[in-house]
């Protein structure tokens, strides 16, 4: 769960605009803008090299952050980023303030464990990872990193739904169904396998006449 708070130094950004945000960024900083939690938008700008790692590091919209302007700290979290189409270098930083005991609406990708202690796979099923994240309501202060699918002792033709996963206390799906998150299928490889085999037993007895 995301339960430490990164902190993040910025500075004031009291201009707005494109124009503006261009000077930004030729001084090797980003643009963002802090909102949300009945306060006005705060425009800040954070150092380039810091906000491109913790982007790049993995996630970040489910990272706390605690941002400290001109003494002034924030506690946030990021709801989007712009990044360039062409250089995949970030242009722009959304982060939205946190109150306590608030609830959000995040989503939290879907990992795969243990593939192999599952004997489907060691027979030469595949996994079929039928949605890779789930959108759910979350408590601030206990994001889940990831929705962990264990696949110990999972045999081929068995598909893994949400409520049969154990998420942590107060988060709640959105989708109220038992949606299917993984399947462990046979691989084309097997499917085959018996449609081979049926011609080859069909000739048998006509050899044998």
């Amino acid at each position: 769960m995301s339960k430490t708070v990164k902190q993040l130094k910025a500075a004031a950004r009291p201009k707005s605009g494109k124009g503006a945000a261009r000077a930004v960024r030729r001084d090797n900083r980003i643009p963002a803008v802090i909102y949300g939690g009945g306060e006005a938008p705060l425009g800040i700008s954070l150092d380039h090299n810091e906000a491109q790692k913790l982007i790049f590091a993995g996630h970040f919209l489910t990272t706390l952050f605690e941002i400290e302007v001109d003494g002034k700290k924030s506690r946030v979290i990021p709801r989007d980023y712009q990044l360039d189409p062409v250089k995949d270098i970030p242009l722009h930083i959304d982060f939205m303030r946190l109150k306590e005991g608030q609830k959000i609406r995040v989503e939290v990708p879907v990992h795969v464990l243990n593939q192999d202690a599952s004997p489907g796979i060691k027979r030469g099923g595949t996994v079929n990872v039928v949605l890779h994240a789930v959108e759910m309501l979350a408590p601030a202060d206990a994001i889940p990193a990831s929705v962990d699918i264990d696949l110990t002792g999972v045999e081929i033709g068995t598909s893994i739904h949400i409520k049969s996963i154990k998420l942590p206390a107060g988060c709640v799906p959105l989708d109220k169904s038992d949606f299917t998150l993984v399947t462990v299928v046979a691989s084309s490889g097997m499917k085959d396998e018996p449609a081979a085999a049926a011609p080859a037993e069909a000739a048998a007895p006509a050899a044998k006449k």
